[in-house]
């Protein structure tokens, strides 16, 4: 007779594994980092909110950040690739290392504004350098409300990026 279990059991299997396996990455990379799985304070509602958080700080930090966070970014997909995490708990985790998510999140913003803008003005379209899916969709809701552009992903894999169209051409 198999057991089903309830979704917090899941989730806090999930969870449990993600720390065990992280702390053996810190340890055998030799990495100065100390690692903490929380429930996100976020309430849940921005793009950029994840409900369940794996935080990290330490000397080595910066390693995490470098590059606009790739190693922090690869960590994370190796990780819940390597727990197996369901796909309906693998967009509600995610890594951060000292608040870098939120400040990214918000630097995506203003240029999503800043690009908007600049599309509006020439009339031409705008196009955003390559980023991952959670930043693409942190651009496309901070202009979903605005009229006068329209947002669209293109390119495929590393590649693909977020272009910028005017509404309407100049006067």
């Amino acid at each position: 007779m198999t057991t089903q279990l309830s979704p917090e059991q899941t989730e806090s299997n999930y969870l449990a594994r993600i720390e065990s396996l992280v702390g053996e990455i810190i340890q055998h990379g030799g990495f100065e980092l100390k690692s903490s799985v929380r429930k996100s304070d976020a309430s849940g509602e921005g793009p950029d909110s994840a409900e369940i958080v794996v935080n990290f700080e330490g000397p080595d930090s910066d390693l995490l950040l470098e590059k606009n966070a790739a190693l922090l970014d690869a960590l994370e997909y190796v990780v819940l690739k390597a727990v197996h995490v369901d796909d309906e708990l693998y967009g509600r985790i995610s890594f951060d290392c000292d608040g870098w998510r939120q400040v990214r999140a918000e630097e995506l913003k203003l240029t999503a504004l800043m690009a908007a803008k600049q599309a509006i003005e020439t009339g031409s379209p705008f196009h955003l350098t390559p980023m991952n899916s959670r930043e693409r969709r942190i651009v496309h809701l901070a202009l979903k409300d605005e009229p006068t552009v329209s947002t669209m992903s293109e390119g495929s894999g590393p590649a693909r990026k977020v272009v910028i169209y005017p509404a309407t051409p100049p006067s």
